[in-house]
């Protein structure tokens, strides 16, 4: 009894986690939809970029503005979460802090894709980028997942491509599948188990895309005629 206790806990603990990070990706591509764009439209930007502060300072600054926002909400959302399982039921969701950790790094890269978007894009055409790679990696993500399951290669290889082109469905699902105990994700008894786990490569391939986005943003605003 106590097994399945904890089994429908942490199917319960779960789903409120998937609801977290369904809205930090949310906040994460709007929170900073319009800092660039908007201030560019509106000439604020040719004010701050006139001073003595180089323009990378700008992206950065702005960068991690967001970051250390974001981690505030996914700290309070993930952290009531748990925290009310914890209360209800004394149980917590095994390794919790690297399925957060990987929560906060989906954000990340939302929030950095949104700013360097936003460096060329309106702010309109920046949130529809936003979503629509959000739409492309969640559709990837079960694509992947249901090819596993039904043993088709292809599409499993289509949604493995998806999940490289943005990687933020890859980093829920193993952030999921290590927040499970073993029976549950070994077995699939939850839709939270994926079928296909993503290896913790895709984590170093998600750090690396952050980078690299981020050294973009900086990029093409030093080159944007203001």
């Amino acid at each position: 009894m106590d097994a399945q206790r904890r089994i429908v806990f942490n199917m319960l603990a779960m789903a409120g986690l998937y609801a977290v990070n369904f809205l930090t990706v949310m906040a994460s591509i709007l929170i900073p939809i319009d800092t660039i764009s908007g201030e560019i439209e509106s000439g604020v930007m040719q004010t701050i970029a006139t001073k003595p502060v180089a323009r990378w300072n700008i992206v950065v600054g702005k960068w991690l503005g967001f970051v250390v926002v974001l981690a505030g909400y996914l700290a309070v959302m993930a952290g009531g979460v748990l925290a009310i399982t914890r209360i209800i039921s004394g149980f917590v969701p095994p390794n919790a802090a690297f399925g957060v950790s990987l929560m906060l790094l989906e954000g990340a890269l939302f929030v950095t894709i949104s700013i360097a978007a936003g460096t060329r894009l309106s702010t309109l055409a920046n949130g529809v980028l936003g979503f629509g790679l959000f739409g492309l990696a969640f559709i990837g993500g079960w694509m992947e997942q249901i090819g596993t399951v039904l043993g088709n290669g292809t599409t499993r290889n289509v949604g493995i491509v998806a999940s490289l082109v943005v990687p933020s469905e890859s980093l829920w699902q193993l952030a999921a599948y290590n927040m499970q105990p073993s029976i549950m994700r070994d077995v699939n008894l939850t839709p939270f188990s994926p079928a296909s786990v993503p290896s913790r490569a895709m984590v170093a391939w998600a750090a690396c895309y952050l980078v690299v986005a981020l050294l973009i943003a900086v990029r093409l605003l030093r080159t944007r005629d203001l």
